[in-house]
C-alpha cells in the first residue's frame, strides 16, 4: 500500500496553481463543473466598434429578398358600386383617380382636393345615395327644424346615411330594416346603434303590427312620461281587473279539484288495470301544489274588497314571495300559501290598515295601488314628427307599381294577394311608415328611385354633395359621421371578380353588406 504523510500533503497544496479556493471545493461534489482559474483581459484594441454590425444593421427591418412565385397586388386606380336595375358595375356612381392624385366621381366630377385626401375611395362610390339622403332631410326639415324622422330601409345607402346625419343632427331617428336585411339580428342591432335615445331600429316585422309600430312612435315623439299617467283614476280600474282575475281563478280552480291544477290532469288515460290505484297516487302527487279555491261571493267582493283591502293583500303577498325567494324568514310558510282564500276572508272580516313605515314597507320599486311611484329615469322627448324618408327597393318598388296600377279597391286587394311575400311585407312596412308622417302632417321623400304617389327627393345641390364629403371624412381618430358596411371585390388583381361582384350582389338576401369593386 502506497502512503504519504500530511506534510506532504501540504507541500503538494502548496506548489498547486489551483486557488486554495478550488482546492476546497475538491471535497465537495460539483457535478463536473471547474472553477475559472483566471479571467482573460481585454485585448488592449478592443471597442465596440471592433465588432463589426451585422449585414442588414441594427435595428433595421430586415428586407428578405422577394419571392419570385409571390403574386404582387396592381395599384387600383377606381372603384365601382353595382346598378341591379343593369346587372352590371355602374359607371356613374364610380370614382377614379385622375392626374396629379385628383379624384373624379362619374356623376358629379371633380371632389374637393381637401375632401379626396381624406375620404376613403370606397365611400365615394356611395357619394350619390349619401347626397340623396342630406337632400332628402334638408327637404323634410323646413329650414333646420329637429324632431323625429321616420326612415324605410335604414340598412341600405341612402337610408342609413339618413339615419346617421338625422341623429348627428340631433334628430330622434325612428329606423325600419327591409326585408332584405332584417333576419340579420346584428344589422338590426347595429343601426339601432347609430341612433340615439330616444330612437330605436326594429325589422320590417314589427312595423307590419301598425298599432304596435304607432304606439313605438308615439314614445318616440312625446317620451315615456310618468306624470302624464292619470294614477287616480286608474287605481279602480287596477282594482277590477284583479277582482276580475279572482273570480276566474276560483272558477277554474274549485276546492273540489286535489289541487289548482288543470282538470284535464285528473282524467284517467291509462290501462284499465291502473285505474283502481289511480286515484291514490295523484292525490299524492297532487299534494305538493297549492290547493284549490273555494267559491267567493261576488257582492260581497264588490263591498268589501277595496283600495285598502287590495293595498294589504299586495303586502302580504310580497311578503310571502320574498320568504319564498330567499329561502323563508322562519316565520312565513313558504309551503303553503293560497291567495283565493286570503282574499275570501279579507271579504268576510275586513282588515284594519296600519300607518307605520315598518308595515308600509317601503320597497324601492314596489307597485303600490295607493301610491303613485316617482319616475326614476326620465326618458327624452324626440318631438314632432319632421318627415319620413322612404328608400325604393326592388320589392317595394314592384308592390308600389303593381297597387298604383289598380284601379278599384277590389283590384288593388287582388294585386297585392298575387305579390310575393317579401313584396307584401315591404308594402305594408312602407305604408306604416307613411301614413304616420301623412297623419302628423310631415313630409314624405324618397331616395334611390320613385314610387307613385309620393314626391322624389330633388337633384343634390353642391352644398349637400359638400356635407356628404365633410360626413365621409376621417378624422384624427380615424372615425367618420357616415359609415358604411362594405365588402370590396379587387377586379384590378382579378377580373373575374367583377362578375363574381355582380352575381353576389343580385342574391337574393345577399347580407347586411354593399359590394364595390375596384379596378
Amino acid at each position: 500500500m502506497l502512503s504519504i504523510s500530511s506534510s506532504a500533503l501540504a507541500r503538494l497544496a502548496a506548489r498547486s496553481p489551483r486557488t486554495a479556493a478550488a482546492a476546497s471545493s475538491t471535497s465537495v461534489r460539483n457535478m463536473a463543473m471547474q472553477v475559472r482559474e483566471e479571467i482573460e483581459e481585454l485585448p488592449p484594441n478592443f471597442s465596440m466598434d471592433a465588432v463589426k454590425p451585422p449585414p442588414h444593421g441594427f435595428g433595421d427591418q430586415h428586407e428578405e429578398e422577394a419571392d419570385p412565385m409571390a403574386y404582387v397586388r396592381k395599384p387600383v386606380s377606381s372603384v365601382h358600386s353595382i346598378d341591379l336595375s343593369k346587372g352590371a358595375i355602374s359607371a356613374l356612381d364610380s370614382a377614379a383617380f385622375g392626374p396629379g392624385g385628383s379624384v373624379v366621381h362619374g356623376r358629379f366630377g371633380n371632389v374637393d382636393a381637401s375632401a379626396a385626401q381624406t375620404v376613403p375611395l370606397e365611400y365615394l362610390a356611395f357619394l350619390r345615395p349619401a347626397s340623396e339622403g342630406v337632400a332628402a332631410l334638408r327637404e323634410i326639415s323646413e329650414g333646420g327644424k329637429t324632431g323625429t324622422v321616420l326612415v324605410y330601409g335604414a340598412s341600405r345607402p341612402a337610408g342609413m346615411s339618413a339615419v346617421q346625419l338625422a341623429t348627428a343632427s340631433g334628430n330622434a331617428v325612428v329606423a325600419v330594416v327591409d326585408g332584405q336585411h332584417c333576419g340579420h339580428n346584428e344589422m338590426v342591432d347595429t343601426v339601432k346603434g347609430l341612433t340615439s335615445e330616444p330612437g330605436t331600429a326594429v325589422a320590417e316585422q314589427y312595423a307590419l303590427c301598425k298599432a304596435n309600430f304607432r304606439d313605438l312612435v308615439d314614445k318616440t315623439v312625446s317620451g315615456d312620461d310618468f306624470t302624464s299617467f292619470d294614477f287616480d283614476s286608474n287605481q279602480y280600474q287596477f282594482l277590477a281587473d284583479f277582482k276580475t282575475n279572482v273570480l276566474d281563478y276560483v272558477e277554474a280552480y274549485p276546492s273540489d279539484l286535489p289541487a289548482a291544477v288543470d282538470s284535464e290532469q285528473l282524467k284517467f288515460t291509462g290501462k284499465e288495470k291502473d285505474r283502481a290505484n289511480f286515484k291514490a297516487n295523484m292525490t299524492a302527487y297532487l299534494s305538493q301544489y297549492q290547493p284549490g279555491a273555494d267559491p267567493i261571493d261576488p257582492a260581497q267582493l264588490e263591498a268589501n274588497f277595496n283600495v285598502e283591502q287590495y293595498e294589504l293583500f299586495k303586502k302580504k303577498f310580497v311578503t310571502q314571495t320574498t320568504a319564498v325567494v330567499s329561502g323563508g324568514d322562519g316565520v312565513t310558510n313558504i309551503d303553503r300559501f293560497a291567495p283565493a282564500e286570503i282574499v275570501n276572508n279579507m271579504c268576510m272580516q275586513p282588515e284594519e290598515s296600519t300607518d307605520d313605515a315598518k308595515s308600509a314597507g317601503d320597497y324601492p320599486f314596489e307597485f303600490s295601488i295607493k301610491n303613485e311611484s316617482t319616475p326614476t329615469t326620465p326618458m327624452a322627448k324626440g318631438g314632432p314628427i319632421v318627415g319620413a324618408i322612404i328608400e325604393v327597393t326592388p320589392d317595394l318598388a314592384v308592390a308600389c307599381e303593381a297597387v298604383a296600377a289598380a284601379k278599384t279597391l277590389r283590384e288593388k286587394a287582388e294585386a297585392l294577394q298575387f305579390l310575393t311575400e317579401a313584396q307584401k311585407s315591404a308594402f305594408g312596412a312602407a305604408s306604416s311608415v307613411i301614413g304616420l308622417a301623412k297623419q302628423a302632417g310631415a313630409a314624405v321623400r324618397t331616395v334611390g328611385g320613385s314610387l307613385p304617389g309620393l314626391d322624389a327627393v330633388e337633384t343634390p345641390t353642391e352644398q349637400d354633395i359638400q356635407t356628404a364629403l365633410e360626413g365621409m371624412e376621417l378624422g384624427d381618430d380615424g372615425t367618420s359621421k357616415l359609415n358604411y358596411f362594405i365588402q370590396v371585390y379587387r377586379a384590378s388583381d382579378y377580373p373575374i371578380y367583377e362578375d363574381y361582384a355582380i352575381y353576389r350582389a343580385n342574391e337574393p338576401l345577399s347580407g347586411p353588406r354593399q359590394i364595390v369593386v375596384t379596378k
